[in-house]
């Protein structure tokens, strides 16, 4: 199954804030583990290492497109 990269939640802007309150107060370090600690959870629940090497490529190519612009 490839990667879902249309718009797919559910009031997303509700789901922008909780994740910005997720991290309100928080230390740097501490946002850090939050995230991988998600992308952890997240990961596991998909499960497909198929979508999930694709994501991470996409996620690659689009850090290093950012980081160049």
């Amino acid at each position: 199954m490839p990667l879902n990269t249309q718009p797919n939640i559910a009031r997303p802007d509700d789901f922008y804030q909780d994740l910005i309150d997720l991290h309100r107060d928080k230390t740097k370090d501490e946002s850090e583990v939050i995230n991988a600690k998600l992308i952890l959870l997240l990961a596991n629940h998909i499960g497909d290492t198929e979508v999930l090497a694709e994501a991470m490529q996409i996620a690659g190519r689009e850090a290093e497109a950012q980081a160049a612009a």
